[in-house]
């Protein structure tokens, strides 16, 4: 069963890759607020008929208001700063910064989430920053906006999982995917003015795919994490480093050069070490483990929460 999640799981972040080629492409001409909006559009039907299997009775109203509020927030920061880096940096070396999200996560637990990070862990998360260091390389070549942005997606999507993981247990799916959704939808159209581009047919189509790729990628992940452990999926994130490899070539004449390679092996290293040492043992303590959705996919949904709901209809089915 792992080795059929394992490639499940390499077929989804297969599809997230060029679901990101597609935003790079379309980067080079529009707004990511103008990407986002009309990626949020069309999404939106889709990951509402998807949450219809929600059969709990309740309101839309939010138990945790403020802490939903954050993590409305930091969903719409990291989508607008993810496609941002995406568009204008290459490919690998955004994915790079994206990587840093579970060291991230590792250090936020502690104060929002009151976990204990051990040594080990710590010592994983300074390896995984001099990683990030290395990709960034101060002093040898210009700081752009780009680089920024990717390590600001990294922190907000990080401070939004853990947000998740904190009132998840509370509140309902529905309440935290539809809100981070609608709130892209609103300030979207609110931008939409001042840098909308006319889109031909062809530029839409490709809005269409991120949307679809960001529907089909999710549910194939939830089939992945259905049929192999947590451990087993979550590596497979950083095959993304090939796909970008490939794509940037083929596409859009990007090289890798040292240092990136070099920067990236390290955080890929230091987080997978991460995963190794939540997995070891019978430990709840393992926030990176339990962080199964894409931060910067504007247009998804909480893969989290679609197992959870699915395991409850199980269980009542059972019954």
């Amino acid at each position: 069963m792992n080795a059929k999640g394992a490639l499940l799981a390499l077929l989804a972040f297969a599809i997230y890759a060029t679901h990101d080629a597609v935003i790079k492409f379309l980067g080079a001409s529009y707004s990511p607020f103008q990407i986002i909006f009309f990626s949020s559009l069309l999404a939106f039907p889709m990951v509402t008929f998807l949450l219809m299997r929600d059969a709990t009775q309740a309101n839309l109203r939010p138990v945790h208001p403020w802490w939903t509020g954050l993590r409305t927030i930091c969903g719409v920061i990291t989508g607008v700063c993810a496609f941002y880096a995406f568009s204008v940096l290459p490919l690998a070396e955004t994915y790079a910064l994206l990587f840093a999200q579970p060291l991230i996560i590792t250090v936020l637990s502690i104060p929002v989430l009151g976990e204990k990070v051990g040594a080990h862990r710590w010592g994983a998360v300074v390896v995984g920053l001099i990683g990030v260091v290395i990709v960034l390389r101060p002093g040898g070549q210009a700081l752009e906006l780009g680089h920024i942005a990717g390590v600001a997606a990294a922190a907000f999507g990080a401070l939004g999982a853990i947000i998740i993981r904190k009132i998840g247990g509370e509140e309902r799916a529905v309440v935290l995917m539809l809100y981070p959704l609608a709130a892209n939808f609103l300030l979207m159209i609110a931008v939409l003015p001042f840098v909308y581009e006319p889109m031909p047919l062809l530029d839409l189509g490709g809005v269409g795919v991120i949307a679809l790729f960001s529907l089909t990628a999710g549910l194939i992940l939830i089939m992945a994490y259905k049929n192999a452990e947590a451990a087993i999926v979550a590596p497979m994130q950083y095959s993304q480093i090939i796909w970008a490899t490939v794509f940037g070539f083929l596409f859009f004449g990007e090289s890798l050069d040292g240092p990136t390679v070099l920067g990236a092996a390290v955080i890929i290293a230091s987080g997978m070490y991460i995963v190794f040492r939540e997995s070891a043992g019978p430990s709840t303590n393992t926030p990176v483990l339990r962080t199964k959705s894409r931060g910067y996919s504007p247009s998804g949904f909480r893969i989290g929460a679609i197992v959870r709901l699915r395991r409850e209809k199980e269980r009542r089915e059972a019954q």
